[in-house]
Parts: structure tokens; C-alpha cells; sequence
């Protein structure tokens, strides 16, 4: 069932607020696909400016929102399965610490140059547990379209992303998990922050 959600008017404005105004404001107004059109704009501002920015300017640019459009607690819980039960909470929270900065790092890493790439939303449905799936296409030059879906949560008011479907179907976060687990095989929760912190320091060295 599509959720009305903001209008269009509505959200061409947070779009547009979102380049001047700090972010918490804009997503707390913002639905399911409002939140991922935020996410968005701010992406594409990041590629228009990636040169005179660099990687360590992209990840300051980005670390505010996607902190806000996304339930990093939520999705390192997720990525690590089970097995997070099991850890202790002082190691948790190093354990979302390290997940988060190493997300973001590398959004900023990966949205490095711009070649007239474009977001569009197709759809939006609620699903029969209250969640609800954003589907949106990356338009490419020269290239196919790429197929992106998120999966959004409530919490407290607000809407955040808690996984991205690539190519439409595929979890990002479940294709992290068996990853994870061997990570947590060969030395605990210590290998795995370990592990995501060595990356994000690498991907902020490209």
C-alpha cells in the first residue's frame, strides 16, 4: 500500500533545506521518502563538490546526515546477527562506534566525482510489520540505471534507514553477516571493531 507521505511541494522543500539548514530539523519532518530524498540530495551536493572537498571533507559533509537518516545502532546489531547478544555492552557500543565510522567513511569514499548522476524515487509501500521500502533508481551517463531500495523504520517520531537493498533485492546488511561472524570467530567483538576501524582508516587514506 503506498503511504501518502509528504507532497511533492513538501519534499522539494526539504531537498532544498537540506543544503542550508543543519539536518536534524529537515529529517525530523520528513517521512519515509523524504528522509531517503535528504540522504539523496545531500549525496549529490557531496559528488558536485568531491574535488575541492577530498575524502576528509566528504566525510564531514556527510557524517551529520547520515547519523540522522540512518539507525547505525540498529543496523551494526543486524550485520553482526545473533551472535550480539552474546557481547557486552561496553564492547557494543565500540562495536557501533566502529561500524558507523566505517559507513560513512565510506559513502565518502565512494561518492568521490560527478558525471551527471541523478536519484529518483519510483515508489513507496508499507510492509505488513509497519515498516516501510523506498525504491529509488541511480541514474547513470552512459550507464544502467541501478535499482536501490531502503527499508525504513519508526522510532520516536522519526523515519531512519535501517538497510539498503541492492538491485532491489539484495540486503547489504545480510550479505555483511557471514563476514562478521568469521571476524567474530577469530577474536571476538576486540576483531571485528579492529577490523572496521582499520578499514574506515584506509578508505579516509584514498
Amino acid at each position: 500500500m503506498r503511504n501518502p507521505g509528504p507532497g511533492r511541494a513538501s519534499r522539494r522543500a526539504l531537498l532544498a533545506a537540506v543544503l542550508l539548514l543543519p539536518a536534524a530539523p529537515v529529517l525530523a519532518q520528513a517521512g519515509a521518502s523524504g528522509v531517503v530524498e535528504t540522504l539523496h540530495a545531500a549525496l549529490i551536493g557531496v559528488m558536485r563538490d568531491a574535488r575541492r572537498l577530498g575524502v576528509r571533507g566528504r566525510l564531514d559533509r556527510l557524517r551529520p546526515v547520515m547519523q540522522l537518516a540512518f539507525d547505525l545502532p540498529a543496523m551494526t546489531r543486524i550485520a553482526v546477527g545473533p551472535a550480539w547478544s552474546g557481547i557486552a555492552p561496553d564492547q557494543q557500543a565500540a562495536l557501533v562506534a566502529a561500524f558507523s565510522d566505517w559507513t560513512i567513511a565510506t559513502y565518502a569514499n565512494r561518492f568521490d566525482g560527478y558525471s551527471g548522476e541523478s536519484f529518483a524515487t519510483t515508489g513507496e509501500s508499507t510492509l505488513a510489520n509497519g515498516d516501510h521500502l523506498v525504491r529509488t533508481v541511480l541514474n547513470r551517463v552512459n550507464n544502467a540505471p541501478v535499482q536501490l531500495n531502503y527499508l525504513l523504520r519508526q522510532g520516536q517520531g522519526a523515519w531512519r534507514i535501517v538497510d539498503i537493498y541492492l538491485t532491489g533485492t539484495i540486503s547489504e546488511l545480510a550479505s555483511r553477516r557471514a563476514e562478521f561472524a568469521t571476524l567474530l570467530r577469530e577474536g571476538g567483538a576486540e576483531r571485528l571493531t579492529a577490523e572496521l576501524r582499520r578499514r574506515a582508516t584506509d578508505l579516509l587514506r584514498a
